[in-house]
């Protein structure tokens, strides 16, 4: 996401560097989505997997509609729509199916049988392998799973954002169902390298989040600086340590930060290899609660379903 929109510049040439070398490592699992951009992230996906489609594990996602001005015009899970935003989707990628396709938000206004059956469908056609939602709450995922299997649930899953915990968690186990955690960096804040709002550029997106501002901003960095205690007392850097926690979590918890460069996602990748003992989850239980962060995750929390 970040490579196109959202957090500030980018720079088309670096992030397909980036992808190149996290594939190199061996990193096989790209997340994008249509409204990315809008519509730009497919297409320099599309062209950094050119001749290396084979080795990826393509992931993308439908639902926010955008218009091609940026306006936002909405959520649509209307069967009509899903078909038209995969097709869309396979042309800007330079793919002949997706491994992976999400619907990014619960439209509450289709019957989410109605949407998950257009996707099925999709999957009948040979044009998408897997099917996933996105921030759906427990009662959409079980209504879901029984028009078609649901292979991953997409939430946002981090030392600041541990809600799933309750009932999310819960649900896809018993059902079968991986758990892919975005943001398991917090938006990057966890990573401590930012201090004061004005690190961010002007255009981030991020300015507009409630844990981004104020006093939230001032009580969420004193989490970071507990955080950065543990880190630096394991030897890494709070960025990692963030990471190898929602690792620690389950062999089905995927977590999917965004590196924007090859520095962050090297950093990024490392933390595959930490492992945290007891005692350190303990600790960092302690100092990172359900519901430390001050703030709500987004300015408005409608487009989440509950």
């Amino acid at each position: 996401m970040g490579m196109s929109e959202f957090y500030g510049s980018h720079d088309d040439a670096q992030s397909i560097a980036t992808i190149h070398r996290a594939l190199d490592l061996g990193c096989n699992f790209l997340d994008t989505a249509d409204m990315y951009g809008p519509f730009k992230n497919e297409e320099l996906v599309g062209r950094a997997i050119r001749g290396r489609r084979d080795k990826v594990v393509l992931a993308t996602k439908f639902g926010n509609m955008r218009g091609d001005d940026g306006a936002f015009l909405g959520i649509s899970g209307k069967p009509d729509y899903v078909r038209q935003a995969c097709d869309a989707s396979l042309k800007r990628l330079g793919v002949d199916h997706i491994d992976l396709y999400y619907q990014h938000r619960v439209d509450r206004t289709t019957p989410i049988e109605e949407t998950v059956g257009a996707m099925a469908d999709l999957v009948r056609a040979g044009k998408v392998r897997h099917l996933g939602l996105s921030e759906a709450a427990p009662q959409t995922i079980r209504r879901a799973h029984t028009v078609h299997p649901i292979t991953a649930l997409q939430t946002e899953y981090s030392l600041w954002s541990r809600d799933p915990e309750e009932e999310i968690l819960p649900t896809v186990r018993e059902l079968g169902i991986g758990f892919v955690a975005y943001s398991p960096i917090g938006r990057g804040f966890l990573s401590g390298r930012f201090k004061t709002i004005d690190d961010l550029e002007p255009s981030d997106y991020r300015r507009l989040s409630p844990r981004f501002q104020g006093e939230n901003f001032d009580r969420n960095l004193d989490l970071v600086r507990r955080i950065e205690d543990i880190a630096r007392s394991k030897g890494v850097t709070p960025a990692q340590l963030a990471i190898a926690w929602v690792l620690s979590r389950g062999n089905d918890v995927v977590p999917i930060p965004g590196s924007k460069s090859i520095g962050h996602l090297e950093e990024n990748i490392a933390a595959a290899e930490i492992e945290l003992t007891s005692e350190e989850v303990a600790r960092i239980d302690e100092v990172a609660p359900k519901g430390v962060a001050a703030g709500d995750r987004y300015p408005s929390m409608a487009a989440v379903d509950a």
